[in-house]
């Protein structure tokens, strides 16, 4: 490892021309840029400018670089995974990493079960036709949208079950499906295994696109049922026949064409940049996702970067062929990293030209789209700003809490934080509210505002504003908590609800708008109901709500645990026992005889309970 002063005066001649990563710092030692080459030098060296002057072509590196640090490895494979290894480590401002890494959408055929059925599942890694033991894959498919569509379809020509083996196992007569022809009622014995099985082997032709046979066999069945009059019949197998061809080009099924390619268009606007992929698989368009990030390298650099983030470190299997806008820096390494076989295209005519364009086309249309909401939500904020009275140089960031609770026990909060009117989601956190006893949601916002004001006053991370919801007295209790924590410069609003009451026929009409507290002895402002900055506060107000709910939820769910363990007690017993004493803290503080005087709670039981949450 080498580490040198990176001034107009170094000569690179110091740095030997091996494999390796180089990693850029600012003056504090705080890491910029990491990257990976072939060779050291020549890869530092196109980073200056030409004539000489030593100035970094990159804007951000020639305004912020100070040092530069080189680590040499013994092949340009272990370049690459130092790399992935120490973006993953440092996660430096200015590499790209793309949070959307979801895995593939899939159906599923498990041969095992007597009578398969086709399921929903995920996968990281499509591979038709392989799965585990004797089921097969399917897919993969562009949405949970499509998935359904096609289950949809495929039941009306291959009637499979699509219950659970322990619905089917259950029942004694045929469901509704069987009587509008989507299933074949194995559940009951109306298909034999034989007969089953023929259904299970055209589904799993059709699903891989061979569906010629099949075609013409329901072409044949509605052309004899139209001679024949039986109108309503051919009806039947018109709809069916559709719902085939849906069922296969709606997934990009074409036989004979089975390429295997992702296409990335790229589109920028200043340091805003969108990359669109068409990812397609065995002649299928498997997915169309876009990933958004801001960055100032240039094009070469960027296409580099974004290659490495979607492919490196083992987070999805590259296909043959790669199509590019433009063919990123040092694609030799890049190449080689991603595996043998695997090609780096910029097409200038033909297919691959098209599908870029295509591909392009619609990042430019998402990057405009989404530009323009931004753009509305950062002058939303800026209004907001101005009605509190803030002036600022810097995007407004803007915090908002919501409490939650069940029948007074186990009280968390959630607090969001929004940046020039988008969520920036490494500025939510959770709290279990630890001071307050039963339901007191002014004392529960206290601590959570006064434990959020005083670490970020700590670490010199405080909003500019915060959002309470709720009236006057919610106020009082954050501005208690702000003089409290020493914040005395964040600005607190609250919000509270429009309320809505009845005339005398019954109607609903808005009693009152949303209203906006500034001071607990100042009038509130109501809202208009389309304003920007109303619009902004209930989406911020909302996503808080959301937060904490789902964060409860979760809570809940671990408590309830505790007693879904204890033998004995099932889900009615344990929704008796958390009515009577309020949570499990109520149940496990009770006596025996408290608690057999429960429902459904004998002494022994009672005892047993006690036992099991007193060992937990």
């Amino acid at each position: 490892m080498s580490d040198y002063v990176w001034t107009r005066e170094l000569s690179l001649t110091e740095i030997v021309e091996r494999p390796g990563v180089y990693v850029f710092r600012d003056a504090a030692g705080k890491v910029l840029y990491v990257g990976k080459a072939r060779n050291l030098r020549s890869r530092l060296q196109s980073y200056r400018t030409p004539g000489g002057d030593g100035r970094l072509g990159i804007r951000f590196l020639d305004r912020d670089a100070r040092s530069v640090e080189t680590i040499v490895t013994r092949t340009e494979q272990e370049a690459l995974l130092l790399e992935d290894t120490l973006i993953k480590q440092h996660k430096p401002p200015h590499n790209v990493r793309l949070k959307d890494d979801k895995s593939f959408l899939m159906l599923r055929l498990d041969g095992e079960e007597r009578f398969p059925r086709l399921k929903f599942v995920r996968a990281h890694r499509p591979s038709e036709g392989k799965g585990k033991g004797r089921s097969r894959l399917f897919g993969p498919y562009a949405s949970a949208k499509a998935v359904r569509q096609t289950l949809s379809d495929l039941h009306r020509v291959v009637p499979l079950r699509d219950c659970t083996d322990a619905v089917m196992n259950h029942r004694s007569r045929p469901c509704l499906k069987h009587q509008i022809g989507l299933c074949s009622a194995p559940c009951v014995g109306l298909i034999d295994e034989p007969a089953y099985a023929e259904l299970v082997g055209r589904a799993e032709r059709i699903l891989s696109g061979d569906t010629a046979e099949l075609e013409e066999d329901l072409d044949q069945r509605m052309r004899s049922a139209s001679e024949a009059e039986e109108f309503e019949l051919a009806a039947q197998w018109r709809d069916r026949l559709r719902a085939l061809r849906r069922t296969v080009e709606g997934q990009g099924v074409r036989p004979g064409q089975r390429v295997s390619r992702d296409v990335l268009g790229l589109a920028r606007e200043g340091a805003h940049a969108l990359v669109h992929r068409l990812a397609f698989r065995e002649g299928r368009l498997a997915e169309s996702r876009t990933h958004r990030f801001r960055s100032e390298l240039p094009d070469e650099e960027l296409m580099h970067n974004v290659l490495t983030a979607l492919y490196g470190g083992g987070r999805r299997v590259p296909p043959p062929e790669v199509v590019v806008a433009v063919r990123p820096a040092d694609h030799e390494l890049l190449e080689a990293g991603l595996g043998q076989g695997i090609s780096l295209v910029v097409p200038r005519a033909g297919e691959r030209r098209r599908m870029l364009e295509m591909a392009a086309e619609n990042a430019r249309a998402e990057l405009r789209r989404r530009k323009s909401t931004e753009d509305s939500a950062e002058a939303a904020a800026q209004k907001l700003a101005e009605m509190v009275d803030l002036e600022l140089d810097a995007p407004l960031v803007l915090d908002c809490f919501d409490v939650s609770n069940f029948q007074g026990s186990h009280v968390v909060a959630s607090r969001v934080r929004f940046r020039a009117g988008i969520a920036d989601r490494s500025g939510y956190r959770r709290f279990r509210v630890r001071s307050v006893e039963g339901q007191d949601d002014f004392a529960a916002m206290r601590e959570v505002v006064e434990r959020s004001l005083r670490r970020g006053h700590q670490e010199g991370e405080l909003p500019h504003l915060v959002v309470i919801d709720g009236g006057a007295q919610q106020l009082v209790s954050a501005l208690e908590a702000r003089e409290d924590s020493g914040a005395w410069d964040v600005r607190i609003v609250s919000l509270a609800k429009a309320r809505a009451e009845r005339n005398v026929r019954g109607r609903r009409r808005a009693a009152t708008e949303e209203r906006l507290y500034f001071s607990p002895d100042r009038p509130f402002l109501e809202l208009p109901r389309h304003s920007a900055v109303r619009h902004l506060l209930e989406r911020v107000r909302n996503e808080a709500h959301r937060f904490a709910i789902t964060y409860h939820r979760k809570e809940r769910g671990r408590i309830r645990s505790k007693l879904d363990g204890i033998p004995g007690v099932g889900p009615a017993r344990r929704k008796a026992l958390l009515k009577r004493f309020g949570s499990v803290v109520g149940v496990s503080g009770a006596s025996v005889e408290e608690l057999a005087q429960v429902p459904g709670i004998s002494s022994d039981l009672a005892r047993t309970i006690l036992e099991h949450l007193g060992s937990s």
